[in-house]
């Protein structure tokens, strides 16, 4: 009985031996899906408002005056990548552009805790009298990207970026990059209209 135990054992050792080396299986790795994005093309808002700039035409510009007595207020979404692009505009009066500044950063620096870091980059189009400040964001924060635009007399300009979902700097990281070069190009092509 003891010879038939060991013989046993011996069989089981070698089995899980030779199973155990085998390079047949061996786990997948996590992947997300392939996107395809489109082609860049731009399209020029001009309104009521006394600002002008190019936006994706593959995206869509919503007034946000339901509900709020801000005409200039603007959502730009990309509904195929969950994000929306929230914009607010604010007519300068006496001593309030300090005050504008000041929001702006502490609504950046509020995702300090989950941001990996924070790029501050000074933006200046002297040209067209349009000044101001980008934060890009790096980590799982809820806000990838932030950024305000003055002439720092009569008008301020306001916009931040957020996926409509828990926030995944892995998979969003296409997507993430793609918007960001749109704002870009947005923050480039603004305007001041009298």
């Amino acid at each position: 009985m003891i010879k038939s135990l060991k013989s046993k054992i011996i069989v089981l050792l070698i089995s899980i031996i030779i199973f155990g080396c085998s390079n047949e299986y061996s786990p997948k790795p996590k992947g997300y899906f392939r996107i395809d994005f489109p082609e860049k093309n731009y399209t020029t808002y001009q309104g009521d408002c006394p600002f002008s700039f190019e936006y994706p035409q593959k995206s869509f510009l919503e007034n946000k005056t339901r509900g709020i007595q801000k005409p200039c207020w603007y959502n730009l979404h990309y509904p195929q990548y969950a994000n929306t692009i929230h914009m607010s505009y604010f007519a300068i009066t006496k001593d309030s552009l300090p005050n504008y500044i000041e929001e702006t950063r502490m609504l950046a620096m509020k995702h300090i805790v989950k941001a990996n870091q924070i790029n501050e980059e000074i933006f200046r189009n002297p040209a067209n009298n349009v000044y101001g400040l980008i934060y890009d964001f790096g980590g799982e924060t809820a806000t990838n990207f932030q950024f305000f635009l003055t002439d720092s007399t009569n008008h301020f300009f306001r916009g931040a970026m957020y996926f409509n979902m828990p926030p995944n700097s892995d998979s969003l990281q296409p997507v993430e990059q793609f918007i960001k070069q749109d704002l870009r190009h947005f923050i480039e092509t603004f305007r001041w209209v009298n």
